[in-house]
């Protein structure tokens, strides 16, 4: 890819630039290019980086997201989000926070299939 320059984030995630934009990770640039071709092929429209989302509940706001991706697909709009392995504390919140007021579900892309979580195993204490 012509113009790529990288470099870490604090999740490990490796800094890429794409036509002049950064993006957080390489796996978001991916998706990004695979997006802008299918805006070019026809398939999506209105592609926008870094939509953001305001959380205000009477009247104070009470915190923000910034989703990677919105485009229009078969008319409707899309929150997409690259995700990879690592996932911050407070994204789970504002994922429900992004439902609650906006009615608006983000599709999450990932380059590998999410693990489902393995209970635990508690010890048992003996008396």
């Amino acid at each position: 890819m012509a113009g790529l320059r990288r470099r870490r984030g604090k999740s490990g995630a490796v800094k890429t630039v794409i036509d002049g934009i950064t993006f957080d990770s390489k796996l978001e640039a991916v998706f990004y290019n695979e997006l802008k071709m299918r805006q070019l092929a026809g398939e999506i429209s209105d592609l926008e980086l870094q939509p953001r989302f305001d959380f205000e509940i009477n009247g104070v706001k009470i915190g923000r997201y910034t989703g990677d991706f919105r485009y229009t697909e078969n008319g409707k709009s899309v929150v997409a989000d690259a995700k990879g392995g690592w996932v911050s504390r407070d994204y789970p919140l504002r994922k429900k926070l992004l439902k609650a007021l906006y009615n608006i579900d983000i599709l999450e892309l990932r380059a590998t299939p999410v693990r489902p979580k393995v209970p635990r195993k508690r010890a048992v204490k003996t008396l």
